[in-house]
């Protein structure tokens, strides 16, 4: 489902405080963006009022001007000092524009940082509530619209403001009848601002919710596009596409349309506004008529040159804030890993103790119930059941990607939450049924970018798979990409890289969950071999789908709905003839209907 941005009020103080803070660092950069927004507002009138100077007395005969004499010496100085202000003027500007988009680029940096680190920091919960593509717009899209905020939002609107200003009092100190004549049309345009405004908001929202749910459905067709193919649902796919893109272009054509129905009303104004300076010039008998409405006419583009865009950078103000309220929403959330845990012993044994625990992923809901069992370090656990019997909870609680709500768990008789988080993670490998490998190379995606493993090490394990003599008759050998996910390889292979990975982190704990479950009965028996290798030493826990492959597990035990049911060595289990054997009787009888 895609988002619904709620009005907000234009700008939220308490919030802008808090992305002061990240902008602190960078407080040189903010403050030469306030001086040169007051600076390029107060010169801003000085050339009308230059051009007024010389066509009032620069063009008579006895023209002088300061210490300039003459009407061509006065012409010629003014237009210097017009040139020179110009060059200034222009600077200023760039080192302005400059400054104001560096400044949003940093702050941008800063945030998107400490937005991914506290995703990755977030309890795996979030991510069964939290769509993935919802955590990528935060990181990506709305903290590149807070960047808008610095650099065409809130100074460069202060920026606008000030030179309106600047220009008013500079027309007051003309005439002040006239400037009241000049701006009557005003409030015409700041209706049309108001109203542009407000649609041009609408637009803006619609326009991100036909593009998040463009993204969403192309992200999630091009990843399933083997089954859109396997049932032929291209045409109907492509029917709903191009639905969604309809929905995006009409998003786009109404903003299209409020920007052409309000830039050429501004236009009106402004023609309305010289018009009533021309009438009011007619009527005049001064001899300096010329020279005010020249100033005049200058200062009215000057005037409305901001005001056409100023109910534009409103709305990305607004955007930006929008935005922002969101990436603090992430940055603010509590539900993250707490690692207060200091213990960090120079060794682990891998004894593991499950004491009573209950755990549910939602409040009430048990998916283990009172679970408690023993492992010495060194010997093998098997856990069997049916699907969602809770097997996989077991291992997500052991290296606390959840947290159980009543019990204890313990290694070497140290309760896990006392450990620091990194170290207990770091000696426990996992091997999951699902394999998942980066847009990377083989050496990459086996070390996860650890520098202090040798690339003989990865050697080593791989021949220790079986997998090394593949990997080198791959284009690269150890440097082939193996694309998103590993889609240039079979599931076979992903889950041997899978176990060269958890082979080369030298873990004291070594879980398997339905590791084999994938691969062919060749590749099985060439891992069971591996696996063999693997445990030595190592405290073991399988979650076993084919239970001939936990024959030799030291404890096996058997769950049925998050609770055990039965607990001992693969002949034990049958001897009673309960759940296990039950369960070994199924699976040798589908074997026996295969063959």
């Amino acid at each position: 489902m895609s988002e619904q941005p709620k009005a907000k009020k234009i700008f939220d103080f308490s919030l802008f405080r808090r992305l002061l803070r990240f902008a602190s660092p960078y407080k040189s950069k903010f403050y030469w963006s306030l001086f040169l927004a007051i600076f390029l507002a107060v010169i801003s009138p000085v050339r009308p009022w230059l051009i007024q100077l010389t066509m009032n007395k620069g063009l008579s005969k006895d023209a002088a001007v300061w210490f300039l004499k003459g009407p061509r010496n006065v012409i010629i100085g003014v237009t210097i000092i017009q040139l020179v202000l110009l060059i200034i003027e222009s600077v200023c500007r760039f080192v302005f524009s400059f400054y104001t988009s560096a400044l949003g680029q940093n702050v941008v940096k800063d945030m998107r940082v400490d937005t991914y680190k506290k995703i990755t920091h977030l309890n795996l919960s979030q991510y069964d509530k939290t769509p993935i593509g919802t955590l990528t717009t935060r990181t990506i899209n709305d903290i590149e619209s807070i960047n808008d905020i610095f650099s065409d939002g809130l100074i460069p609107i202060v920026a606008d403001l000030l030179s309106i200003i600047a220009v008013l009092i500079y027309m007051c100190s003309i005439d002040c009848k006239l400037t009241l004549i000049c701006l009557a049309p005003l409030p015409l345009l700041i209706v049309a601002t108001y109203y542009f405004k407000e649609a041009v908001n609408k637009s803006f929202i619609r326009v991100r919710n036909a593009v998040a749910n463009l993204n969403a459905f192309v992200q999630e067709h091009l990843t399933g596009m083997a089954i859109v193919q396997a049932f032929a649902a291209e045409k109907r796919e492509f029917n709903k596409f191009n639905d969604i893109n309809k929905e995006h272009r009409n998003a786009n054509v109404r903003s299209v349309f409020a920007y052409s129905v309000f830039f050429p009303i501004v236009e009106l104004v402004l023609a309305l506004s010289t018009g009533l300076l021309v009438w009011w010039a007619a009527g005049e008998q001064n001899p300096q008529v010329a020279g005010i409405i020249t100033a005049f006419i200058l200062c009215l583009n000057l005037l409305f040159r901001p005001l056409r865009v100023i109910a534009d950078k409103f709305n990305t103000l607004q955007m930006g804030m929008i935005a922002c309220e969101r990436v603090f929403k992430v940055l603010d959330n509590p539900d993250t890993a707490v690692n207060i845990g200091t213990y960090l012993p120079e060794i682990v044994s891998g004894k593991v103790e499950f004491k009573n625990v209950w755990f549910a992923y939602v409040e009430e809901q048990y998916v283990l119930k009172d679970i408690s069992f023993t492992i010495n370090a060194g010997e093998t656990l098997a856990i069997v059941g049916h699907t969602g019997s809770g097997k996989t909870s077991i291992i997500s609680l052991l290296n606390r990607l959840y947290h159980i709500q009543k019990g204890s768990i313990k290694i070497d008789d140290v309760l896990i939450d006392d450990f620091d988080i990194f170290y207990l993670r770091s000696k426990i490998a996992v091997v999951l049924q699902d394999v998942f490998l980066f847009s990377a190379s083989v050496y990459d995606n086996v070390t996860l970018r650890n520098t202090d493993i040798t690339k003989e090490k990865v050697e080593e394990a791989a021949k220790l798979i079986g997998i090394h003599d593949f990997i080198m008759r791959l284009p690269g050998g150890y440097d082939y990409n193996v694309m998103e996910r590993g889609s240039t390889l079979s599931l076979g292979q992903r889950q041997l890289l899978s176990f060269v990975r958890a082979l080369l982190f030298d873990p004291a704990i070594l879980v398997l969950d339905e590791a084999t479950s994938s691969v062919d009965t060749e590749s099985e028996h060439l891992i069971q071999k591996a696996i063999d290798k693997m445990i030595a030493g190592r405290t073991s826990i399988v979650i076993a789908h084919r239970l001939s492959t936990i024959r030799k597990a030291n404890k096996i035990i058997v769950l049925d709905k998050g609770v055990i049911k039965e607990v001992g060595t693969h002949d034990e289990l049958l001897q009673k003839q309960g759940h296990y054997y039950q369960l070994h009787k199924m699976q040798f009888e589908k074997q026996e209907q295969a063959v």
